[in-house]
């Protein structure tokens, strides 16, 4: 099988839509179709089923993705031990990005280390923080973008950022109509949320900040925020969703509010071990000291990324 091929198939995998993998590869659109359909006549078998909303794993599509990420890992691996002893240096730096955190700091990090270290292999790929953090600690990955707190010996973090939790509403909700929304006002509200197992430590976080008196009415998990605000926008209950996240996602039928002083917020931060030996690494901490200190609400980012309460 063709190694680009089983790429590009894990990155469709991921997003399940040919216009959102294509942009992440940098190809046209029917270019990647085109690998697909060459894939399936490689391995002989139908990997993806296409809806309205862009498509879905077959049985054994789920089967190949799975496969497909461990392969690629191990030719990772491999190319970068070849690297090391050609050139007597690491030339690959293996990264995941968190999913509720596309974007904003993150795109800026990399972009910058790209134009400062031309000549690293980043491998990137995407995960939910509990995930990213085991494959740290099983040295699969040399650092990775967590949603704190998290426990786990032998990790460092360094913070990135910190934004706001907003509550995304139905548009025809009555909390729709009010400006900020209160505690208590939420409390008894119908949730939708991902799964606890995803990242223990933020939806802690999120249950201790928005709902203190005993925990959120959960009614539905979904797998990502696109889900969960699709959700929303259905009438199944509120979510809260990071303010970067929501606002890029822009689902219709969906209203975003702020909540009433103390503002919730969520931390997000680049973990790696404390003994990993991968040169490239260094070059990426460095870049993360850099950042400009926390302002006054703790937040990392220039104050034009910052967004006023929606109407």
């Amino acid at each position: 099988m063709d190694l680009r091929r089983l790429r590009y198939f894990l990155v469709l995998a991921e997003e399940l839509n040919f216009t959102r993998a294509a942009h992440r590869l940098h190809i046209a659109q029917p270019a990647l179709s085109q690998q697909i359909r060459a894939l399936e006549r490689d391995i002989g078998a139908q990997l993806l089923e296409r809806n309205s909303r862009g498509c879905r794993l077959t049985v054994v599509g789920e089967v190949v993705a799975r496969e497909a990420g461990e392969l690629l890992a191990h030719t990772a691996a491999a190319q970068d031990r070849i690297r090391a002893a050609v050139g007597g240096r690491q030339g690959q730096l293996r990264l995941a990005l968190t999913r509720s955190a596309r974007g904003g700091a993150v795109d800026a990090l990399l972009t910058a280390f790209r134009a400062r270290h031309p000549d690293v292999d980043l491998v990137v790929r995407t995960g939910w923080t509990a995930h990213n953090i085991a494959e740290l600690l099983a040295g699969r990955l040399d650092a990775a973008f967590i949603r704190p707190p998290l426990d786990g010996e032998g990790l460092e973090c360094r913070h990135i950022a910190r934004e706001e939790l907003l509550i995304a509403v139905p548009a025809d909700h009555p909390l729709a109509r009010v400006r900020r929304v209160t505690r208590r006002r939420i409390a008894a509200e119908p949730v939708v949320l991902w799964p606890r197992e995803n990242a223990p430590g933020m939806h802690d976080l999120i249950s201790r900040q928005l709902w203190p008196d005993g925990g959120p009415c959960i009614v539905r998990e979904e797998p990502d925020d696109e889900q969960l605000l699709l959700s929303v926008a259905a009438g199944v209950g509120i979510a809260p969703v990071p303010e970067g996240r929501a606002r890029a996602l822009r689902i219709p039928g969906v209203r975003l509010k702020r909540v009433t002083p103390p503002t919730p917020t969520v931390d997000l931060a680049l973990a790696h071990r404390s003994a990993s030996a991968a040169p490239a690494l260094r070059g990426l901490l460095g870049l993360v000291d850099a950042l400009p200190g926390p302002s006054a609400d703790g937040s990392r980012l220039p104050p034009d990324q910052h967004v006023h309460d929606p109407a």
